[in-house]
């Protein structure tokens, strides 16, 4: 399963500043997922989340 957000702001987004991102980045990898953030200065943000999923 794939999640893509996407949004319109500033960019500069990095989960190595917060908790925010970095939590989402923690229970992704728990069920064995990966995050991928790209946020250019000057935006837009997209995250890309993927989740194995069962059979």
């Amino acid at each position: 399963m794939s999640v893509v957000i996407t949004d319109n702001g500033a960019g500069g987004a990095d989960d190595r500043l917060g908790t925010g991102l970095a939590g989402i980045r923690r229970r992704v990898l728990a069920f064995d997922g990966t995050v991928d953030v790209d946020s250019p200065a000057g935006g837009p943000t997209t995250i890309i989340m993927e989740l194995p999923c069962g059979s």
